[in-house]
């Protein structure tokens, strides 16, 4: 057992933790106001009238409006030029306007009246643009593109809103990086205090209770998700069903992160709870020159397909695959991050679309040997003019963090 796993109690290694989050400064006004003249510069650009945002992410990236979906339509209308128009039960407008960052009005339906019937003519009204297009969140659910496509009349047509929301989405501001920063700090001592915690018999259910209370304690409200695997279970990506117990020698696999002012962590840290064996460790190897491969071809202009290249050549050298043959990695080797824990671009075979500044990756190009074990390693990184820079610095080897 090294110096660092299993060295404390659960209250020691909580205690061990403050709260990281005091000196954060969440995105302001002038930011939402940028991101909504950026992607109105976007729509007149390509004949997009209005944009629906749906409760949920996208509402509240543009307007700073916390909302849930629902069976109900509660969203916004964002018109290629002018003031953005949220649409709400009747009902709810209070509530709303409680909420409301971005100004704007909002106009109520009432329980027996359709909302979509009401969003067609504010659309008639907004659109001094002149586009024909009306572009759809990507998470709005179909009863709500179902009802804009039976009451939308010509010459309108929908598409699909990810064109704007992506475009804006995926490169982020310096505060934007500088939040994810904080919450990959966050996760990251999270995990440190963790393995000091560790012990012969400790349940992974027990060790989830432990993280969320360790992400409280350094100011998130909790676990955004938390994955806790041992032994064999580590060979499942994102985990079984049943709860497991740790054994001496056990690999202990723990994917979790948190959330800070909307924005999120994800980390993972594969390690040995004793004495790895001789091919423990040499996989734990080809993981970790894995994920330095990927990062190393990241560079500005590059298509993102070609750093998953890069990390299965790196894996196919050692043996492993190739593609997605096991044992080897099964999955692409990352994802955007941001206000969701997957978003655009991804880090997967053949994806053109070539990488800028302030995109944002997890970089976990896994290797699964199945029904034996699992080895991740997680670290995300953003791009810069120079090229990638790590949110948070990788493991150190498998009896380490």
């Amino acid at each position: 057992m090294n110096t660092v796993i299993g060295t404390k109690t659960a209250q020691q290694a909580l205690d061990s933790l403050v709260d990281m989050t005091g000196d954060l400064t969440p995105i302001t006004l002038a930011e939402y106001q940028a991101r909504i003249a950026k992607a109105q510069h976007y729509m007149q650009q390509h004949d997009i009238g209005a944009l629906y945002l749906n409760a949920g992410t996208n509402l509240a990236y543009f307007t700073g409006m916390q909302w849930y979906a629902s069976e109900r339509l509660v969203g916004a209308l964002l018109p290629a030029e002018g003031n953005v128009v949220y649409l709400a039960p009747a009902f709810e407008i209070d509530s709303l306007n409680e909420r409301k960052v971005v100004e704007g009005d909002i106009i109520g339906w009432q329980e027996h009246e359709s909302p979509y019937a009401l969003a067609m003519s504010i659309l008639n009204t907004v659109n001094t643009a002149g586009g024909i297009k009306l572009g759809v969140d990507e998470s709005t659910q179909f009863f709500i593109v179902d009802g804009f496509t039976k009451v939308l009349n010509e010459p309108w047509q929908i598409v699909n809103g990810s064109e704007v929301t992506a475009h804006c989405r995926m490169h982020k501001s310096e505060n934007e990086l500088a939040l994810i920063q904080r919450a990959m700090d966050m996760t990251l001592a999270v995990h440190k205090a963790t393995a000091s915690m560790l012990y012969e018999g400790i349940s992974t259910t027990e060790v989830e209770a432990f993280i969320n209370d360790a992400h409280k304690k350094v100011g998130a409200s909790g676990n955004y998700f938390c994955i806790v695997l041992f032994g064999k279970a580590t060979s499942f990506p994102h985990g079984v069903k049943d709860p497991q117990v740790l054994k001496k020698n056990d690999l202990v696999l723990i994917d979790t992160g948190c959330k800070v002012h909307g924005y999120l962590s994800d980390i993972t840290r594969t390690y040995c709870f004793g004495e790895p064996t001789d091919k423990q460790r040499a996989l734990w190897e080809s993981e970790k020159r894995a994920q330095l491969a990927a990062f190393n071809a990241a560079k500005v202009g590059v298509p993102c397909g070609d750093v998953d290249k890069a990390a299965r050549d790196s894996l196919a050298k050692d043996g492993l695959g190739p593609d997605y043959n096991l044992p080897g990695l099964p999955h692409r080797t990352g994802h955007g991050i941001g206000m969701d824990i997957h978003e655009w671009p991804y880090l997967v075979k053949d994806n053109p679309h070539p990488l800028a500044p302030g995109m944002c990756f997890s970089n976990e190009p896994m290797i699964v040997v199945p029904n034996e074990f699992g080895i991740r390693l997680e670290d995300h990184f953003y791009m810069t003019d120079e090229g990638p820079v790590w949110f948070t610095e990788p493991s150190e080897s498998i009896d380490s963090l």
